[in-house]
């Protein structure tokens, strides 16, 4: 049955966890979070970008009927959208919730979908950020795909983290290099993301994301020309975790 508040103590119970934990590897990591009583319920929130089919291949080794909360926010790439449906089939996940903004919000916020162009923060906010902590309402506690070579904050990121709601936070590729996440993918021939080789390191909405020259960071498409880094989606004591380097948000 769904908890009907979250679990208390979520800092503590996240140290704690760290703890237990911090000489294990991914695997460990998110078999134990999916079962220990400390963690709660659980679920995984996937971009399903450039990256994130290394995470989910693990959840479904373990868990395939895992709640994965996916945000379509209807401004996405049909490339996005049709790997999506393409990984959850091949990895044979079988709850897959794919969340959009409500209804009613979009026609008073964003009534001619153009609000990414004069504030692409409230349009973050309007289109990811809060359907997600609506769909994530149910849950104690929710698994993300950061890194710490990601840089910024993430460079001294654990396993097991609180959000602004008080949520556990799950890392289990906190300790994974880059080349870990590629060889990953390459040993379990999985499928990659179609912009990935058309110049998208980092995949976000259509409008907001362009390709990426060589040498340039593999985020500098993600707001082009903004100072914009983040989304929203992620947050630690109330604060946005900024993200400089390469990497998915989630």
């Amino acid at each position: 049955m769904p908890l009907e508040a979250p679990l208390p103590d979520a800092p503590e119970r996240a140290q704690h966890l760290n703890r237990r934990y911090r000489h294990h590897g991914a695997v460990a990591v998110l078999e134990r979070a999916l079962s220990d009583p400390a963690v709660g319920r659980i679920a995984m929130v996937s971009s399903f970008g450039a990256e994130s089919v290394a995470l989910l291949h693990l959840v479904s080794v373990i868990d395939r009927t895992l709640p994965v909360i996916f945000i379509d926010t209807e401004m996405l790439f049909p490339e996005t959208l049709a790997y999506q449906a393409e990984v959850a089939d091949k990895l044979g996940l079988t709850d897959i919730r794919r969340i959009t903004a409500d209804r009613g919000h979009l026609t008073a916020r964003d009534p001619r979908n153009l609000l990414h162009q004069t504030d692409p923060d409230a349009c973050c906010a309007l289109r990811k950020t809060e359907p997600l902590a609506q769909a994530l309402a149910p849950f104690d506690a929710w698994i993300t795909g950061r890194k710490r070579f990601q840089g910024g904050a993430r460079v001294a990121l654990d396993f097991f983290e609180t959000d602004a709601a008080g949520k556990i936070k799950v890392n289990p590729l906190a300790h994974w290099e880059p080349g870990d996440v590629q060889d990953y993918m390459i040993e379990n021939r999985l499928p990659r993301h179609p912009l990935v080789a058309k110049g998208y390191p980092s995949i976000g909405c259509a409008p907001c994301t362009s390709p990426v020259a060589e040498g340039e960071d593999p985020r500098a498409g993600r707001w082009r020309g903004r100072e914009k880094t983040e989304c929203g989606i992620h947050f630690v004591d109330g604060k946005i975790v900024r993200q400089t380097t390469t990497g998915e948000a989630a």
